[in-house]
Formats: C-alpha cells, structure tokens, sequence
C-alpha cells in the first residue's frame, strides 16, 4: 500500500450544510485556510492556501459543530473530488479544534 497521508491546521471558512449519501452516510465539506512559514532549500517561505476537506460518517456530525473561524488540525488523505475531476480534496480521519 502506497503512503497518503496528510496533516494539516488552519482556519475553517466556508463550511457546507449536512447532507446525506444515497446510501444515508452524513456528508459535512468545509474549506480549510492555511498560514505557515516553511523552510525550503535553507530559505524561509510563506505557505497561504485553501484546502478543500470532507468529513463523512460521524466525523461529518463532528464537523458539523465547528463554526466559521475555529482553528482545527486535521489529519487524512487526498483524493479526488470526483472520478471527473481532477481537483484533490482531504478527507478526514481526525479532526481537532485547537484551544
């Protein structure tokens, strides 16, 4: 099996209303904003994105506490939003709110 694994913190923006699979498994997405400095090649860099992220099943009803502006950590994998689509998206396997 191949590594996909992701962590990540930042604020939550933009979060979706509940919603259900056809098969009854609660679906929550929010966007995920991040702010960093890296070091790359020994130099200090300024990391600023948006991550897409989908919670499912009772993680989905977790998320669907959190409000616009906490700070989680989130860990999970990538795929892709859809088989048409080549836009990645993290779905959680654990979510945290930071204090």
């Amino acid at each position: 099996m191949s590594l996909n694994r992701l962590e990540l913190s930042g604020t939550v923006i933009k979060v979706t209303e509940l919603r259900y699979t056809p098969a009854g498994i609660p679906v929550l997405s929010f966007d995920l904003q991040h702010l960093s400095e890296q070091v790359e090649a020994g130099m200090k860099r300024k990391v600023e994105c948006v991550v897409p992220v989908m919670a499912m099943g009772s993680l989905a009803m977790e998320a669907q506490k959190m409000e616009e502006g906490n700070q989680v950590n989130v860990t999970g994998f990538l795929a892709r939003r859809s088989l048409k689509s080549a836009q990645l998206v993290l779905h959680v396997q654990t979510l945290k709110k930071i204090i």
